[in-house]
C-alpha cells in the first residue's frame, strides 16, 4: 500500500512539471529561404500596395530592389573578415538605393515612404530595446549579502 501510494505521488509531481511548462507561446516559423527575384518581387508589391505605383515606377523599381537582393546575396556569402572590411561599402550601397529611388518615387509617395521608413526603425528600436531590457533590469545577485550590525 506504501509502494501505490508513493508511486503515485511520485506521478502526479511527474505530471504537475510536464503540464506547468508554458504552451501559450507561438511556435517560430521557419525561415523561407527566398531567392533574389522572389525577395525583390516581395519588396515591389509591398511598394506597390502602399505607394500606389505606376507600371513604369513599378519596373524600375524591381530593378532597382532585384539589384540590391544580388548584392545582399554576395554579401552574406562572403568571409567575416571581408564584411567586416566592406561595411563601408555596403552602406554607401544603401544610400545609393535610396536615392535611386526617390529619383523613381513622386513626393507624396517619398513622404509615404520616409514615414514607413520611420516607423520600421521604431520598431526595430523597440524590439532591440525589449531583448536587451531583460539583461539591464535584472539586479546583480550577491552570494553573501553584507550583514548589518
Amino acid at each position: 500500500m506504501k509502494k501505490l501510494i508513493l508511486t503515485l505521488a511520485v506521478a502526479v509531481m511527474g505530471f504537475t512539471a510536464v503540464f506547468a511548462q508554458d504552451s501559450t507561446r507561438r511556435a517560430r516559423r521557419p525561415m523561407v529561404n527566398l531567392t533574389a527575384e522572389q525577395r525583390a518581387e516581395r519588396a515591389t508589391g509591398m511598394m506597390e500596395k502602399k505607394l500606389n505605383l505606376t507600371a513604369a515606377q513599378k519596373q524600375k523599381v524591381y530593378a532597382v530592389e532585384l539589384d540590391r537582393a544580388k548584392k545582399a546575396d554576395a554579401f552574406r556569402n562572403e568571409d567575416k573578415a571581408l564584411r567586416k572590411a566592406r561595411m563601408k561599402d555596403h552602406k554607401a550601397e544603401l544610400e545609393k538605393r535610396k536615392a535611386d529611388l526617390d529619383n523613381i518615387l513622386t513626393s507624396e509617395q517619398k513622404t509615404k515612404l520616409d514615414a514607413f521608413r520611420a516607423e520600421a526603425k521604431e520598431k526595430g528600436k523597440k524590439m532591440r530595446s525589449g531583448m536587451e531590457r531583460g539583461r539591464k533590469d535584472k539586479a546583480p545577485v550577491v552570494s553573501n549579502p553584507p550583514t548589518q550590525g
